[in-house]
Formats: structure tokens, sequence, C-alpha cells
């Protein structure tokens, strides 16, 4: 960890920025998922899912640029290449084998579920370890995914 006078103890920073780096491959690989269904999505419903993926994305990636940021602002090394991502990953594997907007729907909506949950116990953990201010960064990418989230399956709630 390079030094910093931000008032944490070392091994409280080592053990958030294991926190943000565990988040950050998660938000590395979850740009990616969202993309793979924009570019791939089709039927019915292919321009406004198409749009609403577009938009998720810019805001992941803005997720993932802030996650990165605060890793190096407390000494870490943002380690945020897609060869990391994939080897440390938390999100299940997309399915490439799908067009349909439903099935892009099940899937996104899966991954960002499922995105959301480690990221509120990023919050957890890092409220824990006394560092309020990546807590409340993580609460703005949790509050972030679950609109996303809500916006996603709201495509497939009409039915049920």
């Amino acid at each position: 960890m390079h030094r910093t006078k931000i008032d944490l103890a070392d091994n409280v920073r080592a053990a958030i920025i294991g926190e943000l780096s565990a988040a950050l491959a998660d938000s590395v690989d979850l740009s990616a998922q969202v993309k793979q269904a924009h570019w791939n999505v089709k039927g019915p419903s292919f321009i406004a899912l198409h749009e609403l993926f577009d938009q998720i994305a810019i805001d992941v990636r803005t997720f993932t640029d802030e996650i990165a940021e605060r890793i190096v602002t407390l000494g870490g090394t943002a380690l945020g290449t897609v060869q990391q991502a994939v080897a440390k990953t938390r999100l299940p594997a997309y399915p490439t084998d799908i067009a349909s907007g439903a099935n892009h729907v099940e899937a996104l909506s899966t991954a960002l579920a499922t995105y959301g949950k480690h990221i509120r116990a990023g919050i957890d953990a890092t409220d824990e370890l006394g560092d309020a201010i990546t807590a409340d960064l993580l609460t703005g990418v949790g509050r972030g995914i679950d609109k996303w989230l809500w916006m996603v399956e709201a495509h497939r709630q009409a039915d049920s």
C-alpha cells in the first residue's frame, strides 16, 4: 500500500481496499455483461431494452470509476483489467447464447441483483471497519443499482 495521511490504520485500509477490490472486479464484469445484453438483444422490445441497457452501462462505468478511485485514494492499486475481473468476479457468467428481450431481462436482472447483494455486504463491512466515507460511496452505488434493477425487472412484472 502507498502511504497516505488518511486517518485509518494500515490494517483497516487494507481490509477496506480488499472489499473495494472485490467490488471493482464485479463492476468490470457487470459493465461487460450489460454491454453484452445491449449489443445482442432482439425482439419487439429491442429499442427500449437496447437504450435502457446502454444507460445502465454508463452508470456502471461511473460506479466502476468511483470504486477504483477510492481504492487508490486509500493507498491501494486499482486492479481493473478484464483478466483480473475474470479471476475475481463474484457474478454468475452471462449467457452468450440468448437473444430475446425476455431472456436478457432475466439474465441482466440476475446480474444486477447479485451485484447489489455484494455491494450491500460491502456497505456493512466498510461501516463496521469505521469508514463511513466508503460505506457512503457504496450506498450510492447500491442505490443506483437497485433503481436499474427495478427498471429491468419492470419488463417482466406486467405478467405476474
